[in-house]
């Protein structure tokens, strides 16, 4: 492994994974394939795809949909904030994702072989996770033939193949007999779920629903025709958080974004609340203010060559080391029913679902939301038009994937356009709390960022690589 090694194997030991099934003076990838098991190489693939996305994408996420923007008393993530990242900025990202898939879709070979349905399940589902990840941020990637010691220079395939790819892997997943799964169980070493398969199901179907709904706009007749046979045939969708949990408040131990940002930059001033997050929160009197962020003001997005305002004044991003890494969470997995209810069941249930969607967010942060989606509350589901049921439900997504999987709610965004882009500057008195505001140093004339382009590292390395596309290029389902 790579700088996840160190988190993965601390993380073993915490989990109570015993000698035989973890060597901790052995690095996974250095193993031959025979001395491989399964109980080794799974929490070192979770690991890998929580650090990837927790320390690199997290950020991404997190500055373009704007829940905090750069410090103007630092430099760190400025080429992020101001959408300038080039092929030179950030390759450890993708080479520490497919690192993990690595582990991942050696889990899924493994248990494949020896009908291990239990395992092949998990394997699946988090390939799919960690490769829509990647796919919804640079389009085409390599999926079908990635991760294959034998093809050192793979193929992309384009995003709308890698879907398809994806959805196919999840219903054979699916389709399998978990009753007849034969060899070892998951435990412990399944740091997500701890081997309740029920789990996993709920997590797989969550993620059908998913990459269903991101076609609403590109392919509306197989979104609609799939989420509704998806509905009607029964299948149970996530009502528990898809996380991991085993996190300290000790060097090389805590969440990756804290680990990050707080820890390894040791500076922890870096992230400043953004206008367009801490001035919704603050006209809805909403009480997770106090948990998104410390005392203080907000910061125009990408103000950050702003010296005039003191930096004390400025809030800070709470985040703390045993904050768990979502790849799904409750109020995910609720408002995602709900937007499917909306729009295809002519709103049958799609309330129940965004009012438990909206306590869930809440209750993240052991706050009761009950008044806020009661009769007259802020948040109150309009029960108007579609439009404007999915704008409700598409904005209180938005807020609950505060701090750190803001990247979901960037690819919402480009595929629903909530939240909603502003008219105007965010100093102007027009301006409408939430609405998100083009970075005060953007460098894409007004554009607004649509995806990552690919690192340095995949050009050289891998004569496939497609042509750059610009930043502001929609990926093929924003289109």
């Amino acid at each position: 492994m790579k700088n996840i090694l160190i988190l993965t194997l601390t993380l073993l030991i915490l989990s109570g994974c015993s000698d035989d099934k973890f060597d901790i003076n052995r690095n996974p990838d250095n193993l031959s394939p025979g001395s491989i098991t399964l109980p080794v190489e799974l929490p070192a693939g979770i690991a890998g795809i929580v650090g990837a996305q927790g320390a690199y994408y997290s950020l991404f996420g997190g500055f373009w949909s704007q829940y905090f923007t750069q410090s103007n008393t630092a430099s760190q993530y400025n080429k992020i904030d101001a959408y300038s990242v080039g092929t030179n900025d950030y390759n450890s990202g993708w080479t520490a994702m497919y690192d993990a898939l690595g582990d991942i879709r050696n889990v899924k070979k493994m248990a494949e072989s020896q009908e291990n349905w239990n395992y092949y399940l998990i394997a699946v589902s988090l390939e799919v996770h960690a490769s829509q990840i990647m796919t919804d941020f640079y389009g085409s990637i390599p999926y079908s033939q990635a991760n294959n010691s034998e093809i050192l220079e793979p193929a992309f395939d384009t995003g709308q193949e890698v879907y398809n790819l994806m959805i196919t892997s999840l219903k054979d997943a699916l389709s399998k007999n978990l009753s007849t799964s034969k060899g070892i169980l998951p435990s412990t070493d399944d740091f997500i779920f701890n081997g309740n398969m029920d789990r996993w199901k709920e997590f797989a179907n969550t993620l059908l629903l998913k990459l269903y709904m991101r076609q609403t706009k590109v392919n509306p007749t197989l979104a609609e025709t799939e989420i509704k046979n998806l509905i009607n045939s029964g299948a149970t969708f996530l009502s528990s958080d898809a996380a991991m949990t085993q996190f300290e408040d000790a060097p090389n131990r805590s969440n990756p974004l804290y680990e990050t940002d707080r820890r390894k930059l040791n500076v922890g001033s870096n992230l400043r609340a953004s206008t367009t997050t801490l001035s919704f929160l603050n006209k809805n009197n909403d009480t997770r203010r106090s948990y998104f962020y410390g005392a203080g003001n907000a910061l125009y997005q990408g103000d950050f060559n702003n010296t005039d305002i003191a930096a004390s004044s400025i809030a800070i991003v709470t985040l703390k080391p045993t904050d768990p890494v979502y790849l799904i969470s409750t109020s995910e997995s609720l408002f995602l029913q709900a937007e499917a209810l909306e729009r295809y069941f002519n709103g049958v249930g799609a309330k129940d679902k965004y009012d438990a969607g909206v306590l869930a967010a809440f209750q993240k942060f052991s706050l009761d939301g009950a008044t806020f989606i009661a009769s007259g509350g802020k948040y109150e589901y309009p029960s108007g038009t579609m439009d404007e049921n999915l704008k409700s439900i598409m904005t209180q997504k938005w807020l609950s994937g505060f701090p750190a999987n803001g990247f979901e709610a960037f690819f919402d965004q480009n595929r629903t356009g909530y939240p909603k882009i502003s008219d105007v500057e965010q100093s102007d008195p027009e301006y409408v709390p939430g609405e998100l505001a083009y970075s005060i140093e953007g460098t894409t004339g007004g554009l607004f960022p649509k995806r990552i382009v690919y690192p340095d590292i995949v050009k050289t390395r891998n004569r496939n690589t497609p042509t750059l596309e610009k930043i502001t290029t929609p990926v093929w389902w924003a289109n």
